[in-house]
């Protein structure tokens, strides 16, 4: 009977932690927020890193405008303004803007890390050090 008690008892325990919808979707939003905070660094150590470089510079902005249109067009494909998810929405939109913007950070990283010797293909990538 004590066995039954303890098992009752943990699985009320368990789902009073449940999360309501709007909690996912903050929870969604808080981790675009970081994924956004941590691009924008990587994007300001790449212009650090770079800045004797200002064609690099130059090229680069150009390229980050360029990628979030491509991100905010990307977004619209997959949720048309047209179609309404209900209330899941702005969870599953957070998700996805979260992925791209992951995706984009690792791309950036590259020219943060650099690249290792020999990769005649390296272009304005660094070399590792």
């Amino acid at each position: 009977m004590k066995t039954l008690l303890t098992f009752i008892f943990l699985i009320a325990s368990v789902s009073s932690f449940g999360q309501t919808q709007r909690d996912l979707n903050d929870d969604a939003s808080h981790q675009y927020k970081s994924s956004d905070s941590t691009l924008n660094s990587v994007y300001k150590q790449i212009q650090k890193i770079y800045s004797a470089d200002t064609a690099f510079i130059k090229n680069l902005k150009t390229a980050q405008q360029l990628w979030i249109k491509f991100r905010d067009a990307e977004l619209k494909m997959k949720f048309p303004d047209s179609y309404s998810y209900g209330s899941v929405q702005p969870m599953c939109v957070s998700l996805y803007l979260t992925d791209l913007t992951n995706k984009r950070i690792k791309t950036l990283r590259t020219w943060i890390d650099g690249i290792e010797e020999g990769d005649v293909c390296s272009g304005s990538v660094r070399r590792k050090k």
